[in-house]
């Protein structure tokens, strides 16, 4: 619940943040530029005599609004890819996941490079490496839920009533995938927002004057040795975010799946009583 806390506090500051914000993120003042953290600027300011904590509020607003989206489109796109190899089955499925196997097999950062240096630096060459890539796992997942609950006895029974197949994925496969796939968006995010701050950090995300976490890192790590306050606080932003859908997801994942918890105690002595019994 802390976690859950944390990341509303999140959405809401990349929602409504930039009117709450002391500076505009672009508003240089080279009077005061590489300020140490003060009344006047909480967090500093950079090189440019930008305020650090209004470039914080935007990158949250701009990391936050890239990883959900990323993460939303890889669950469609994986969810999707599974569902039809996994209720398909036979050669098709096989064909499908060896073409999975080979892309799952190249590093997902490289992929992101040559897919981001194709495309174009930008929130929409992020978006779309992210996309592209993030999808595989997801995919691996929902195939592996979808066989599992294809041989349920009430699909057999959706099946002996002349239910068509497509009714029988999105009426009765899909529904029950719902759990996991929400677990999955809460380990997908952290992940999208490490990815884009990877890429900012190393020069392939987003362009200035736009700021991201990952951006703002980069140009504090410049001048890290003698002014720490410019990467501190960019890094700590995408620690907690990082660990609080992290703990938000193996709080979901016990919650959808008691079996998955790791309470032994009233369960075991239940499965001793029914043995006994």
């Amino acid at each position: 619940m802390a976690s859950l806390g944390v990341i509303a506090l999140l959405f809401i500051v990349a929602l409504f943040g930039n009117a709450a914000a002391p500076y505009p993120f672009d508003l240089q003042n080279t009077a005061e530029s590489l300020s140490p953290p003060s009344r006047a600027h909480w967090m500093g300011t950079d090189e440019l005599g930008r305020d650090l904590f209004s470039r914080l509020i935007y990158g949250t607003r701009v990391s936050m609004s890239v990883s959900l989206l990323t993460a939303l489109s890889a669950l469609v796109l994986g969810t999707l890819y599974g569902a039809i190899s996994g209720y398909v089955g036979g050669k098709i499925d096989n064909l499908m996941m060896r073409g999975v196997d080979v892309v799952y097999a190249l590093p997902d950062l490289l992929l992101i490079i040559l897919i981001t240096v194709v495309i174009g630096r930008g929130i929409v060459g992020v978006f779309l490496a992210l996309s592209l890539v993030g999808w595989i796992t997801v995919a691996r997942l929902i195939r592996g839920e979808v066989l599992r609950l294809k041989e349920l006895s009430y699909i057999e029974a959706a099946r002996s009533m002349g239910a068509s197949h497509a009714r029988i994925l999105l009426r009765h496969v899909l529904p029950n995938t719902v759990g996991v796939l929400i677990v999955t968006l809460t380990f997908r995010i952290p992940s999208a927002i490490l990815a884009e701050s990877t890429l900012s950090f190393i020069g392939l995300g987003l362009t200035p004057p736009a700021a991201s976490w990952g951006t703002l890192a980069n140009e504090g790590w410049k001048a890290l040795k003698f002014y720490p306050h410019l990467i501190i606080f960019p890094s700590l932003a995408i620690f907690i975010t990082m660990l609080a859908f992290n703990f938000l997801g193996d709080g979901l994942r016990d919650a959808l799946d008691p079996g998955h918890s790791d309470a032994p105690g009233p369960i075991r002595r239940t499965e001793v009583k029914r043995v006994g019994a």
